[in-house]
């Protein structure tokens, strides 16, 4: 079976799922993920790869895709800034926030920086509705954001690639990082 861009280490890493599954179709969540940690993105090629796979229609693996906004279809910057919208976030200032984000990275939503470090996205509900408003990049989250939190973070990423801000997983941010 010849591919169009999924390496043979991809490949074989959906094919050990196959056993934990009732069908192909079950691994199809594991497939995308496993193309876009490889690729960066899902390209059209990537999902018609993961579709003769699969045995399933490229509209299929299409459709799973477009559908979850954890999936990228393009290229993305290595930095996914993802802002909640959703009704806690907004009543808590996630516009402004966004605004904010807009003007320091010089870009729009759905955009990327030219350097290639951020893009920004508005997503639904990230599960964190008592910390709004808040962000997730990449994997980690940023709670009870601010404009001053939220330039930290950006210069801690620029400078060293991780943020001391993050919240830790299950707990909320007591403060806001700073020292007292």
């Amino acid at each position: 079976m010849s591919f169009k861009v999924l390496s043979e280490k991809v490949k074989s890493a959906i094919e050990a799922q196959f056993p934990k599954y009732p069908d192909r179709q079950s691994v199809i969540l594991f497939a995308l993920r496993a193309a876009q940690e490889e690729m960066g993105y899902i390209s059209e090629e990537a999902m018609a790869d993961i579709a003769t796979l699969l045995e399933l229609s490229p509209v299929q693996v299409f459709d799973v895709a477009t559908f979850y906004t954890m999936y990228n279809l393009r290229p993305v910057g290595r930095y996914q800034v993802q802002v909640c919208k959703t009704l806690s976030c907004a009543i808590a200032g996630a516009g402004a926030i966004v605004e904010h984000l807009k003007k320091r990275l010089g870009i729009g939503v759905g955009e990327t920086t030219p350097d290639g470090l951020f893009s920004l996205k508005l997503v639904e509900c990230l599960a964190s509705c008592g910390s709004g408003p808040m962000m997730q990049i990449n994997d980690d989250y940023y709670e009870i954001l601010t404009p001053q939190k939220v330039d930290r973070i950006l210069e801690d990423l620029r400078q060293g690639g991780r943020s001391p801000l993050a919240s830790e997983r299950f707990r909320l941010p007591l403060s806001d990082g700073s020292k007292s």
